[in-house]
C-alpha cells in the first residue's frame, strides 16, 4: 500500500491542512493507525493501542473544525510514552509486577494535550524503569530502530522516537533525566526538546503503583518530540506551565522571545569531542560539516572558549547526583552492595564509573555539598551565555548500536572508532545540559556512512528555551532535517 501524502508531514503542516479542509482529522488518524497495523510488527514501538478512543477524538476534532474552532493541536495524531498515566491504559514502566496497573485518570500533560485538541492513538514502549538507552522489557518486548531493525532506537523514549520515524503520528510525549528525550531523537533522526528544569509540570508521569501527586524529581523533565523543529514549540507551549495544585508554583513563567531571528546573529560555541567521552568520526564529521555551514551562513562560530565550564568536573558531579537520586528506589540488597563497593574505592579513582558508585552511597551531607557545586556551575553557565547564545555539541558518541541486553549495564561496552568504552559513560554528553537544568534541543544532522542517523544537541540559556528552539528551526530550514527511513517509506 502506498503511503499517504500526510504520513510524514509535520504537525504544523497538518494543522494548516486541517484548517484549509485539505484533509480530515479522521483521515489522519486512520493513516497513522494503518501504518501501525502494517509496520509495527517489525518496529514494536506502540505497546498500548488506543485506536477506538483516538478515532472518536478525531471525529470530535472534525466537528470542532466544522464549527470554526481550532485549538493548537486540533486533529493532530499523537503518541505518548508509556510512563505517562492515561486513564484506561496500562502504566507499567516496564516492571512485570505492575503489568496490570491501569490508572483511572490522565496525567496533567495528557490532559493538556487532549484539551488542546490532540488525538492520542497509543502509548510507546520503554525500558524497565526508564533506565536504559535501549527500549525493551518482559511485558512488551524490544523496540527496533526503523533505520536498522537490529539496532536500538534509543531510550528511554525509544518507542516514541521509533513511532515518529515510522510515521505513526506527528508528535510524541517523552521524558528525560539521562538523555531520554534527546538520545532517541539522535538515534532515529527526529527532534526533541529537553525543557528548562521545572518548566513543565509532570504530575501523573509516575511509576506504578505510586499515587500521582506533586513531588520533586531532581534533574528529571518531560518534553516534546517531533519530526520538525517548529513542532517542538507547538507542543511545548501546550505542555508548559505550573501545576494548578502546586501552591508553591502558582505563577506561570513567560518565556522570553528567542535572542535572534537570523543565523547570522547567533554566537555559537561548537564542540565535536572531548577526552571525557570521545566521539567517533561519523559524529565528528557531521558536527564539523554543520559548523562550516553555519560559518558560511554568517553565524559567529567559535570552537573553544575559556568560559565553558569544565566538562570533566561537571560530568563527575552529574554522575554522583544522578545516581544519588536514582538509588533512592534501589532494592535494599542492591543498595547495600553498592555502598559496600563504594567504600572500597581508592580516592585516586575519579573515573565516571567510580563517581556513579559513589553517588549511590552519597550521604545527605555530601549531597548538600554537591548542590552547592551545582549552583556554582549554574553561575558559570550564566556568565558563559553573556558571550554566547548557544552551544552545539554531541549527544552520543556513536550512531545506534546493536541491541545489547546484558543485565549489568556497567559491563556493557560500545565501540568508538574501534576502541571499547564503558556503556554508561555515555551519560556524560546528555549531562552537560541536565545537571545545570538548561534547555537543550536535539536535531538531526544527517547520516553516518552506514545509513544510521546522527545529530547534535543545542544547549541554551536557563529559561530561554525559545533560543535553541529557534536555532533548530533555522538550521532545519537552511540545511534540512528529518528523512524517512527507506524500509518504512510506504
Amino acid at each position: 500500500m502506498a503511503r499517504s501524502q500526510w504520513s510524514f508531514k509535520t504537525a504544523v503542516e497538518l494543522s494548516e491542512a486541517l484548517r484549509n479542509k485539505q484533509v480530515s482529522a479522521v483521515e489522519l488518524a486512520e493513516d497513522a493507525i494503518g501504518r501501525i497495523e502494517r509496520h509495527d510488527g517489525k518496529v514494536n514501538a506502540i505497546c498500548a493501542r488506543d485506536f477506538e478512543r483516538g478515532l472518536a477524538a478525531a471525529r470530535a476534532a472534525d466537528a470542532a473544525i466544522a464549527r470554526g474552532e481550532h485549538r493548537p493541536l486540533t486533529g493532530i495524531p499523537i503518541t505518548v510514552k508509556e510512563s505517562y498515566n492515561i486513564a484506561g491504559l496500562p502504566t507499567t514502566w516496564g516492571f512485570p509486577p505492575h503489568k496490570d496497573f491501569t490508572p483511572t485518570e490522565d496525567s496533567l500533560p495528557v490532559t493538556r494535550v487532549k484539551d488542546a485538541g490532540g488525538v492520542i492513538i497509543g502509548k510507546t514502549n520503554v525500558p524497565v524503569g526508564l533506565a536504559d538507552w535501549q527500549s525493551y522489557n518482559e511485558i512488551y518486548g524490544t523496540t527496533n530502530n526503523p533505520y536498522d531493525l537490529g539496532r536500538t532506537p534509543g531510550g528511554s523514549s525509544g518507542g516514541s522516537s521509533a513511532a515518529l520515524a515510522a510515521g505513526y503520528g506527528a508528535l510524541s510525549l517523552g521524558s528525560d533525566i539521562g538523555g531520554s528525550l534527546r538520545v532517541p531523537a539522535f538515534h532515529c533522526g527526529v527532534y526533541a526538546h529537553k525543557p528548562t528544569f521545572g518548566l513543565v509540570a509532570s504530575r501523573g508521569h509516575t511509576a506504578p503503583p505510586a499515587v500521582p501527586i506533586i513531588y520533586e524529581r531532581d534533574l528529571a523533565v518531560i518534553g516534546p518530540m517531533a519530526r520538525g523543529a517548529a513542532d517542538l514549540s507547538l507542543l511545548l507551549d501546550v505542555m508548559a506551565g505550573p501545576d494548578p495544585l502546586d501552591m508553591g508554583k502558582a505563577f506561570k513563567l513567560e518565556l522570553p522571545a528567542p535572542r535572534h531571528a537570523s543565523l547570522k546573529d547567533f554566537r555559537i560555541l561548537v564542540i565535536d569531542t572531548d577526552p571525557v567521552l570521545p566521539t567517533d568520526k561519523a559524529v565528528r564529521g557531521t558536527i564539523d560539516k554543520l559548523a562550516s555551514h553555519l560559518d558560511k551562513a554568517g553565524a559567529k562560530i567559535s570552537r573553544t572558549s575559556p568560559l565553558l565550564p569544565d566538562f570533566a568536573a561537571s560530568s563527575r558531579l552529574y554522575m554522583r547526583m544522578l545516581l544519588s537520586f536514582l538509588a533512592a528506589t534501589f532494592p535494599p540488597d542492591v543498595y547495600a552492595g553498592a555502598c559496600a563497593a563504594a567504600a572500597l574505592l581508592p580516592a585516586t579513582d575519579t573515573s565516571l564509573q567510580a563517581e556513579r558508585l559513589r553517588g549511590i552511597a552519597l550521604s545527605h551531607r555530601d549531597w548538600v555539598q554537591a548542590t552547592f557545586a551545582r549552583s556554582r556551575l549554574r553561575a558559570q553557565w550564566r556568565e558563559f551565555f553573556n558571550s554566547f547564545d548557544a552551544v552545539i555539541c554531541p549527544l552520543m558518541p556513536t550512531p545506534a548500536y546493536p541491541h545489547d541486553h546484558a543485565p549489568d549495564q556497567e559491563q556493557r561496552r560500545i565501540l568508538i572508532d574501534g576502541e571499547p568504552h564503558i556503556y554508561t559513560d555515555q551519560l556524560a554528553w546528555p549531562g552537560i545540559a541536565t545537571l545545570p537544568g538548561l534547555p537543550a534541543t536535539a536535531i538531526p544532522t544527517g547520516f553516518a556512512p552506514d545509513g544510521l542517523p546522527v545529530g547534535v544537541q543545542i544547549v541554551g540559556p536557563w529559561l530561554e528555551d525559545r533560543t535553541p528552539l529557534k536555532l533548530a528551526e533555522l538550521i532545519e530550514r537552511e540545511f534540512g532535517g528529518f528523512v524517512p527511513p527507506k524500509m518504512f517509506d510506504d
